[in-house]
């Protein structure tokens, strides 16, 4: 039977003011919404620029509570337009504790939970993000809601392919993958998120920026952001270049038909992984 959910991923150019970084994120949303979207992921550190490019105390001062300006003010959209939101924001969790962190928001408005980035890149040449956030501390949890169980990987987590399988083994059933990726990981971005759709037999909607941020960084963020399916087919693209949305109708359905086919899990070898849990 089917379960079909329209979703959207939003991407915006992002070195700017907070103010019209998050008027961007809203006329994206309302847009998404307006085409029928019932939930819409958002890019990551969606609220202003990607500072990570340089390692400067004073974006210290960025940071907010999950009940901050931020959160709220995505609260009050997702409640307005009935949709389920992706928030991905700089989380100020304590004095000199952050975290890069995305909330999970409700048609309500209600926060049903938030992860934490696990994976915390130190390279170059614009991702000194050790300079700012602790490791994530929530582990790789999957949020039921109205538009499906969701789960989250923030960017260099895709890298890491246990954070695919945990969230599969956890329910997932879209996995939402937002990001400030440049092109010297073109390839990677078109071959990983579909491959682990396949490998995990689920949805992932993965999000990008948009644009150069100079003075921060010359690099350039390529957008390109795109949903697919969990046979690994790419359902939505959209350009490299401009404030978008794109959306597509996912058959939740689908889900099981495709692990009927590919018995990954069935198949899975717990027993014989435990190398993998020495450290070396």
């Amino acid at each position: 039977m089917s379960r079909v959910v329209r979703a959207a991923v939003a991407q915006a150019y992002g070195n700017t003011s907070k103010d019209e970084a998050l008027q961007r994120q809203v006329a994206l949303v309302e847009a998404a919404a307006a085409d029928g979207a019932q939930i819409i992921g958002l890019q990551e550190l969606c609220n202003g620029p990607y500072f990570c490019a340089e390692q400067d105390p004073k974006w210290f001062a960025w940071a907010e509570p999950d009940d901050g300006r931020t959160v709220s003010l995505m609260a009050g959209l997702a409640r307005r337009l009935g949709v389920v939101l992706v928030v991905p924001f700089f989380e100020k969790a304590a004095p000199g504790l952050y975290f890069n962190t995305a909330v999970v928001l409700e048609t309500d408005g209600s926060v049903v939970g938030k992860y934490r980035k696990n994976h915390i890149p130190q390279l170059g040449p614009c991702y000194w993000e050790k300079f700012f956030f602790a490791p994530g501390d929530l582990g790789y949890p999957v949020f039921r809601t109205s538009a499906g169980r969701i789960g989250v990987a923030i960017c260099y987590d895709r890298h890491f392919p246990e954070v695919w399988r945990a969230l599969g083994l956890n329910g997932a059933e879209i996995v939402f993958n937002p990001s400030a990726t440049s092109d010297y990981a073109r390839r990677a971005w078109d071959l990983e998120q579909p491959s682990q759709a396949l490998a995990n037999g689920y949805f992932v909607a993965a999000i990008n920026r948009v644009g150069v941020e100079e003075p921060l960084s010359s690099v350039h963020f390529f957008g390109s952001s795109y949903l697919c399916g969990p046979r690994g087919e790419v359902l939505a693209r959209a350009g490299e270049d401009k404030d978008e949305f794109v959306a597509a109708d996912l058959d939740l359905a689908q889900i099981e038909e495709a692990r009927g086919v590919w018995q990954f899990y069935r198949d899975r070898r717990p027993d014989s992984y435990q190398d993998l849990l020495r450290l070396t």
